[in-house]
């Protein structure tokens, strides 16, 4: 009879581990976007994380590819042009026929300084458009990469409403300190 209460207190507290641990892992944004496998092959660097969110729940296509580029950024000045964007935010994975709309911009990343930039990207099912982002920590860079059919500034507002979901800052952050 007294074993009662604490199996009922240890149902409970797994329980809430559990539910605390669903929604860790949960899709970022509510369930519009959701995981897919990396679809690049094998570099110099490791896969990282690839996310799809379909024009019903973003309003376009959208695929974002994110992963960290560990010791691979200019530790005293980070990424400081967008010449440097067009060469690390693996843009070029997409299709390396890609151009820039215009003049990057700073942006901050989880806590990460960087830029960000759109592009046009000419893929065989005809033109899309592309956003490239790098940020930086210290000596590590942080890729990210996503193509959307829609326009620039809308594809960049979904992006980055993407990487400022909780799970997606905390796994970014994680991944810059190795772990």
């Amino acid at each position: 009879m007294r074993a009662w209460p604490v199996i009922a207190a240890m149902f409970l507290a797994l329980g809430g581990l559990s539910a605390v641990a669903g929604y860790e892992m949960a899709s970022p944004r509510g369930g519009a976007w959701r995981e897919i496998a990396w679809p690049f092959p094998r570099d110099g660097w490791p896969a990282g994380r690839a996310y799809r969110c379909g024009a019903a729940a973003c309003g376009a296509d959208i695929e974002v590819y994110l992963r960290p580029k560990l010791g691979f950024c200019n530790c005293d000045t980070g990424v400081a042009d967008d010449d440097e964007v067009d060469r690390v935010a693996d843009v070029d994975m997409i299709t390396p026929r890609f151009a820039p709309l215009r003049a990057g911009d700073v942006v901050r990343v989880a806590e990460m300084p960087g830029r960000i930039r759109a592009y046009d990207l000419d893929m065989p099912g005809g033109k899309r458009t592309a956003i490239g982002i790098a940020v930086s920590h210290r000596c590590d860079l942080m890729a990210v990469a996503a193509q959307g059919s829609g326009d620039a500034a809308h594809v960049q507002r979904a992006v980055l409403a993407l990487l400022e979901s909780a799970s997606l800052k905390q796994w970014m952050i994680a991944a810059m300190d190795g772990r």
